[in-house]
């Protein structure tokens, strides 16, 4: 996988920010498709699960039949990226809710852990597998990963908190690289 090749990124169009994704991939010259049932994942080379309201997306994964599809690809090395909402489904544990999420990445996760809405903020992170130039991260009712088992690589912290990890083509950020029109975080993904 990567920019330019012949590739067809599945983005999860149940709720959340799925367009601002399509539109950092199609500025890239990648191909995607939206993905709404177990069927869309057939030609998907990597899956993308966007922020957005992680307890509707939850319920919405259940209601179309897509938990065990997604964790069966993945588990036999479909690419996928997880962000803000996308990252909360994507850990294995989610303190304090009974949340079902997909449980495919070894990390413990708090959800809107750097408070509310309007708590919402942007930071210049120095995320070193992106480049020497900061990345502008955007953080709404973001989450916090608080633990990471030995398989996963920390990418980036903010003020002590991870924000942005890898577990072997697994990618977790707590923030909206979407929103943004820098590229790089996309690159990365599309790389692993």
């Amino acid at each position: 996988m990567g920019v330019g090749s012949a590739v067809i990124v599945g983005v999860l169009a149940l709720q959340g920010a799925f367009r601002e994704h399509q539109l950092i991939l199609a500025g890239l010259g990648v191909s995607s498709c939206q993905v709404r049932k177990p069927g869309d994942l057939q030609s998907v080379d990597a899956l993308i699960i966007p922020g957005g309201e992680s307890t509707t997306i939850s319920k919405l994964l259940a209601d179309y039949e897509l938990f065990d599809r997604i964790c069966l690809l993945v588990n036999e090395g479909l690419p996928i990226l997880g962000t803000c909402a996308g990252a909360i489904l994507m850990a294995k544990e989610i303190e304090d809710s009974t949340l079902p999420g997909l449980g495919l990445m070894d990390l413990k996760i708090r959800r809107n852990a750097f408070g509310r809405q309007v708590d919402s903020f942007e930071e210049d992170l120095p995320i070193p597998v992106l480049g020497e130039e900061s990345f502008r991260a955007v953080f709404i009712r973001a989450p916090q990963i608080t633990g990471a088992g030995p398989n996963v690589e920390v990418l980036a912290s903010y003020n002590g908190q991870i924000v942005m990890a890898r577990q072997n083509k697994m990618l977790a950020a707590t923030f909206h690289p979407e929103l943004t029109a820098d590229q790089r975080f996309h690159k990365y993904f599309l790389g692993l």
